[in-house]
């Protein structure tokens, strides 16, 4: 976007802290503004008609969220939660329209957004539907190294508060589970935990998790 169009669009925006923990919205409410994550880490959860929370997506920084208007909704379809601080931007829903009309890149980003979110659901669809617990939550796993790792001495950390109770959410599994996976590939070498941190020190031997091979 050319810099006038940017200053247009700042010029409406609502500058938000979002301390960890607290949410931006929450599932069902009316969608009355739109968002875009400048720093932190957001999880978006929704909860399911048995009552079992999941975690749906995560929004990282430069991600637009919240875009209900988009999707053709006037609430919001999950909770948006901090899963570390965050500042986000946020405009009102009803500046959706103009916005995309006056700006097509924004248009085409919020497009390649939404292709991106439905490719990854159905790739966790699939995987919740053929695959063994572990290789779900290896996928699991090597996704968040790929969208927020940060390079270590002992491998790749994932770079934001990671609970093994946000992997299961994530898997559509127990904790129990998660725990019993995680805490057999530390052992073996292949991650590193701590209070609310992973490390992959073994990508190649996880990505082989993952695949479905042993060695």
């Amino acid at each position: 976007m050319t810099d006038p169009d940017l200053d247009a669009m700042l010029e409406h925006a609502i500058s938000r802290r979002v301390a960890m923990g607290d949410s931006v919205f929450e599932q069902g409410a009316p969608a009355k503004s739109f968002f875009l994550l400048l720093h932190g880490r957001l999880k978006v959860t929704q909860v399911t008609q048995d009552g079992q929370q999941i975690i749906v997506r995560m929004v990282h920084p430069g991600d637009l969220f919240g875009f209900a208007m988009a999707l053709r909704r006037s609430d919001y379809p999950g909770t948006a939660v901090a899963a570390a601080e965050s500042v986000v931007l946020g405009w009102p829903t009803e500046m959706w329209s103009c916005f995309v009309e006056q700006n097509p890149r924004l248009a085409m980003s919020a497009m390649q957004t939404i292709g991106q979110r439905l490719e990854e659901a159905h790739t966790r669809i699939r995987e919740m539907s053929t695959e063994e617990v572990e290789k779900r939550v290896a996928h699991a796993v090597l996704r968040l190294s790929k969208q927020a790792g940060r390079a270590v001495d002992a491998g790749i950390r994932i770079d934001f508060p990671i609970s093994r109770q946000d992997i299961a959410e994530m898997t559509g599994t127990t904790l129990h589970t998660v725990s019993r996976i995680l805490s057999a590939w530390e052992a073996k070498g292949i991650v590193e935990g701590g209070r609310q941190k992973l490390t992959v020190t073994d990508g190649e031997r996880l990505l082989i998790l993952a695949d479905g091979a042993r060695r």
